[in-house]
């Protein structure tokens, strides 16, 4: 399962350098049209905020989707869910002790 989350890690990871990518070219774009004369300061700084809380709402969005799309997969693949696994263990210690207990008995 670490190779997993290791790799949800990088995706998001990705998705995060993507929006400050973004994030970045939308100053950039702004700052030429202050230059331009297209719009005035304020409004070019009002315009990368919208759009930057914009795109960290998507990213929020992208990660919980991500996440979903992963866990669909992995059920896919038949690998389990951790509370799969920690019923397992709890069944199979019960046995254990069962089975400890059955060969006490038979050695009184």
């Amino acid at each position: 399962m670490d190779n997993n989350s290791n790799l949800l890690k990088q995706l998001v990871m990705l998705g995060i350098g993507t929006t400050s990518l973004v994030a970045e070219k939308l100053q950039e774009v702004s700052e030429q049209w202050v230059k331009d004369g297209k719009i005035n300061s304020e409004q070019a700084k009002t315009f990368v905020d919208d759009m930057t809380e914009q795109l960290k709402s998507e990213q929020g969005n992208w990660d919980t989707q991500l996440q979903r799309q992963l866990r669909n997969m992995l059920q896919d693949m038949g690998v389990p869910r951790q509370s799969e696994m920690d019923e397992l263990r709890g069944r199979l210690d019960r046995l254990e002790r069962q089975m400890r207990d059955l060969e006490n008995r038979n050695w009184r």
